[in-house]
Order: C-alpha cells, then structure tokens, then sequence
C-alpha cells in the first residue's frame, strides 16, 4: 500500500512508511481512499492488526499470564527489526529483532532496551581499487518509526547516572514492534559533554573507553529507565555480555537499602539469567582494571566493599591482579541460569569457563544450550506467503508454530514438484531483477555503463548459490574459489550452470576481513566469473530478505566450532531453499541426511565423505525430483524444531517418500582440507 502511494518514496526511503507518509498530502491520502479496491485493502490490514493486538487467545494469556504485569526485561547492545532503522551490526542483533518479533506473536510479557545508535551501523561501499570503504548517515527521529517516551507532564522523560565523574543524561524513543515496547536510550542531549552525546552515536563505536561507558549506560541505564517507567521485570535477560552491568545496578538498588554485598549478588542472580553467543575467547568484552576504575569511580562504592571485589565479578582468578575485567565472567557469576546457542556451542561454551567452576568436570559446567530460531514470518516474501496461504489455507499464520499442522508438508500429494519449482523460479528472477538494480547503482557510482548491459547479468535459469553473512576471517569467505578452474567449469556448464550472488560487511577495523571481501570484488570485476558472481554492497535487512528468498542453495563454510549458531539457513529454509553447510551451529543438529546437504562429517568436520551421486541423479529430469523431496525437509524440520517462536519441542518427522529416482549411497573418501568445499559445490550443479 505505501509503495502504491509512492513508489519512488517507498523504495529510495528504505522501505520507511512513516517517511512515506511525510511525503504524501492529508489531502491525496484522503483522494486516494476514494478508491474503493485500495480503501477495502487499508481497512482489511487496519482490521487485522486490530484482531492481532486485542487477541485474548495468545500463548502468553494462556500459559505465562503473570509476565503480562511483570514482563521479561531483554537487554541488548543491538536489535535488527527492518531496513528503516540500522542499528545492529550482525546476527546477534538480527536475533534479538526477532526475538521481540516472535515475543508479540506469543502474546508474551516483554519488553525490550538497547541503545538509539543516530548514525546507526556503517553505510558500506566499494572503491575502483575493491576496497570497503565505510561512511555513515545521520538517522532523524522524526522519520521513524519511533516515539519519544515522555513523563506525565508530557516531557521528555529524562533519566541520568554517573559515568567517570561526570553525570550523564538520557532520554528514550519507544518502537512498537506489535504488541511489545522497545526502548532505545539517546544521550544525545545539551546537558552532557560531545564524549558523552556521543555514547548513542555508532553501534559498537569508538575505542574501549567509549565501549564501557556504553555498556554503562545500556545495563546501569536500562534498569534506571525501566524504574522511571514504572517496569517490574520478573526477570532480566542478558543478550551477550555487553549488557551485564546491569547486574551492577540491581545489586546497587539492594545494597543502597541495606543489604550485605554477598547477599545483593545472591538476589541479584535469582533475577537474572544470560545467553552468551561466543565461541571465541577474544570475542568477549574484556577492560584494564584502570578503565574499569576510571570509569566505574563514580558507583564503586555504592556495589562494593573494595575495588578488588567489585573487579573479582568479572575475573576468573579474582587473585590475579592483571586480569582484566570480563563483561562475560560477570554475566555468568550474577546469572542463575546461562544458555549458549546450539548443542555444540554448548559444549564448546562449557569448556572455555571450567575454570569458573573449580571441581567441576567439563559436563557438569552449569551452562545449558538453547539452540537460536527465526521468525518465520517476518523473512518470508509476499509470494512466498501466498503460496503457503494458498496450500495451508487462511489460517496458516496463526498455526505456524503448530509442527502438525506443518505435517502435511511431507505428503508428496499435498504439494506437487512442480509447484515448489515454480516458486523457486518466481524467487530467483526477483533476486536476480533485484541484484541488477543494485548493480547498476553501484556501477553507475565507478563508471558510466549502459542500463543495458546489467541485464544481461547472472542468468535465471541458474542455480543460484548465495553467501551472505559477516566478513570475519573464521566464515572463510573466498573457500570456494579456491580452486578456481573447477568452479569456472560449473559455472559454465551449458545444460546445468551454476552461478554466486556474495554480500555482506566487514567491521571497519577488520583489514584481514576486509582483504577476503575484496579477493571476492576482484573475482567479480576481473575474472571468468564476471556476471556470474556478483557483490551486492551495502548488506542489511532488506538484501538478506531478498537472498535468503532468492538463492537455491545457501553456502555456509565457517571454521567449526566458532559459528555458534548461526541463522540465516533457517530462512532460507522457508523460502523453499536448501542448506550447504558445515556441521556447526544450528546446521549439525537440524541436518537429517535427507534436508539438504552437509560438508563434512561430525566425526570429520574438516573433510567431506563424497556423495555427490545423489546431486547428479536428482537432476536428470526437468523437475529436480529429490530436489523437491528434499524442500518438505528442510522446510519442516527448522520450521518446527528451531522457529524463535516456538515455546516448545517440535515435531521430528520421517522422512517424505521420494518423488525422483531411487536413493543411492553416498561413496566413502576424505577431501583435504583446503578443497573440501569445491567437490560440494560441484554438487549443487546435479541439484
């Protein structure tokens, strides 16, 4: 509806209908409702958003009414809801958006805090010399889908807390996502020193000392907005360690009333519970015990005794003087539960903190794994949700969480081949249609290229293989054109090409990951591969809807274990596409030999036992039959097993009967290493 207002304000604005409505009169809004089709459509979504907030039938109602007046408190240093507003950086905020998204389904008592970011993440673009080059935008507040959150009098509702030894101010916008607040704390204010205004300017911005004062002002802060708002949290969810001095005010609050430091961090912790996403033991916040001092001086005295025992909290070994102060170590000490993010996290996870946990073997470490899930609705595509509504029936959204009702997605009746073919087509001209656009602004940018010229770019009747996620060097980014002639003759291949759609960001202070995106800008621009690989810049929401809708197969090749989870192959999932992908995160525990399609082995996670017979037979037909045995699979078994809207276990089903030729074993051998991924690929162009 807001792109028939404006089509040319829906799509240069981001999407933004607030913005889009800006643009267009009270006067033409009220012409154009005179229409009769689009004044029906107005009013059926106005009613149905309607119905969905005043539900008195939701999951939360029904089984967790009491967090309805005492809600889930979610901290997180970023969330991710839409291309509007930029301020995650990767897929941990991308999680928590939906986590909130999947809360409001749930009808479940939550409410959510982080940071207004008013430059958001970094804007992404690619020099002549294929470097990233990074730049950011002003975001305004009053084109947002936001609202400021005022007192009684009807002012800024302003809160404050010490910092060094400084007071520093803030104010909040409210973003209702459904039926749950988030609240984005700005000390963009004239109270407070540039330093300080500058706390809510770039995610994950500035040096160390910015970054505590941040997570001062996410944790310490949050509690203090929630209080002036009037929020008892029954519980306060820790998303990743950024957010733990939280856990600082709670005991400041206890203590500042009287009671003993042991026993505020006692109470503290049955309040608390944390989800760490790292696997790596550099990825986890760490700070001098001069900056912690330094930035800390102002509420020292009021959490601790001492500086050794505030510093303990986040020490492993509180009797070493030179460990700094770990934002993980605390979360886990003043938690009274922790969860990593998949099985093998989990494990991984456990054995980093043995130490934290004297006498315990690497089992026993209290530390559990819930495995992370996806909104489902919010990454599917308008033709993706008609073809579901048509197959499901009309109803299908409010049972999309129902793994039986997800059932009959195995009957080989129930949807035909050619049916899930066509809509993989009908997604991947949409990709295609959508990454020569955005080719052709990037183009347009270094040289003056005919229009025409991008049209012939990637090839519809491709399999199209996509790869989009953080450039970080563990994700391995370049592995597949390692053996370049190879992937030139699948590429090639005149009765099965293949070809690459790659995007995503490095962090701007990450050079080596920034030297793998540029091997791919080069492969692009200067090899046989151009136009049949392409780099879409500028990495967000909407080109990961776009992606995750569009490509056929999803390439995932991290070095295992350091993908904790990992999430975008879910959504590619209920756009009808398959996974191929190294046995880590979500991937080793949804993979069921039958959904998709694995590189490596458990036992083996570097190599990959060859089994490219069942990807050349399930082609030699027009209608790729295991090709489309294999969607249901994949389609219901992430579906119900690891949706983030799903409270509980889901269904594990047999497989689906095959609809193609008859399955073979796969043969036996090791690939080395550093070719394992190029045999898989060949394997995709059988599909």
């Amino acid at each position: 509806m807001f792109h028939e207002l404006s089509p040319r304000g829906w799509q240069n604005l981001y999407h933004n209908a607030v913005a889009v409505l800006q643009e267009v009169s009270e006067y033409e809004l009220k012409v154009r409702l005179q229409e009769p089709s689009f004044a029906r459509r107005v009013r059926e979504v106005l009613n149905g958003f309607d119905a969905y907030m005043s539900d008195e039938k939701t999951w939360g109602k029904k089984l967790a009414p009491s967090l309805l007046s005492n809600p889930v408190a979610y901290f997180s240093a970023e969330i991710g809801f839409h291309e509007t507003l930029p301020i995650a950086a990767g897929g941990l905020g991308i999680l928590a958006g939906d986590h909130t998204r999947s809360a409001s389904d749930l009808g479940l008592g939550f409410v959510a805090i982080s940071i207004f970011y008013r430059e958001g993440y970094f804007q992404q673009a690619i020099s002549p010399d294929n470097w990233q080059t990074d730049y950011y935008v002003r975001l305004n507040p009053e084109t947002l889908p936001l609202e400021p959150v005022l007192n009684e009098a009807g002012e800024p509702l302003v809160c404050s807390l010490d910092i060094d030894f400084s007071r520093v101010y803030f104010h909040a916008w409210r973003v209702n996502v459904g039926r749950v607040p988030v609240y984005l704390m700005d000390t963009n204010r004239p109270e407070n020193q540039q330093l300080y205004r500058d706390l809510s300017l770039r995610v994950y911005g500035g040096d160390s000392t910015t970054r505590i004062m941040q997570e001062m002002l996410l944790g310490m802060g949050g509690v203090r907005l929630l209080r002036s708002l009037g929020v008892e949290p029954s519980v306060y969810h820790m998303n990743e360690g950024h957010v733990a001095f939280l856990t600082l005010e709670l005991m400041r609050e206890k203590i500042s009333q009287g009671m003993p430091f042991e026993e505020a961090l006692a109470a503290t912790r049955s309040q608390c519970i944390f989800t760490t996403h790292t696997p790596v033991e550099a990825g986890h916040d760490r700070f001098r015990p001069e900056l912690v001092r330094y930035a800390l001086h102002a509420i020292l005295p009021q959490v601790a005794p001492s500086f050794p025992e505030l510093m303990s909290l986040g020490r492993v070994n509180p009797k070493d003087e030179n460990e700094p102060f770990c934002m993980t170590v605390l979360a886990l000490k003043a938690s009274r539960a922790a969860n990593a993010v998949s099985q093998l996290h989990g494990s991984v996870t456990r054995k980093m903190w043995q130490a934290l946990y004297p006498g315990k073997a690497v089992d026993d470490v209290p530390i559990s794994h819930i495995t992370n899930g996806v909104h489902l609705l919010g990454w599917m595509k308008g033709p993706v949700r008609s073809f579901w509504r048509r197959k499901l029936g009309p109803r299908w959204e409010e049972n999309i969480n129902s793994a039986a009702y997800w059932k009959r997605m195995l009957d080989p009746k129930f949807i035909s081949d050619e049916e899930l073919w066509a809509l993989r087509y009908r997604l991947r001209r949409a990709l295609i249609e959508f990454a020569r656009r955005r080719l052709e602004v990037q183009g347009q940018r270094l040289a003056n290229l005919d229009f025409i010229a991008f049209d012939r770019i990637l090839d519809p009747d491709a399999l199209t293989v996509g790869f989009a996620r953080r450039f970080a060097t563990y994700k391995r980014a370049p592995l597949v054109f390692q053996d370049l002639d190879r992937i030139l003759k699948l590429v090639h291949d005149r009765e099965r090409p293949i070809q690459f759609v790659f995007a995503g960001k490095a962090h701007p202070m990450d050079d080596e990951g920034k030297r793998h995106l540029q091997q791919i800008i080069q492969l692009t621009r200067g090899s046989a591969l151009r136009s049949r690989l392409v780099f879409i810049e500028n990495y967000d929401v909407h080109v990961a809807r776009q992606m995750v809708s569009g490509c056929d197969v999803w390439l995932n090749n991290p070095r295992r274990p350091f993908e904790a989870s990992g999430t975008s192959g879910m959504k590619v999932s209920c756009n009808g596409g398959l996974n191929l992908s190294i046995l880590d995160g979500w991937w080793r525990e949804a993979y069921d030999g039958t959904n998709g399609f694995a590189i490596g082995t458990d036992e083996c996670p570097a190599s990959i036992a060859g089994s490219g017979e069942r990807w050349r037979r399930s082609c030699r037909s027009s209608i790729p039959g295991e090709w489309s045995a294999s969607t249901p699979r994949s389609t219901t078994c992430p579906g119900s097993d690891l949706r983030s809207g799903q409270p509980g276990p889901g269904l594990r089903p047999g497989p689906r009967p095959r609809r193609g030729l008859g399955h073979a074993e796969p043969d036996s051998g090791i690939i080395d290493r550093t070719t394992a991924i190029l045999p898989a690929s060949k394997r995709i162009v059988y599909v």
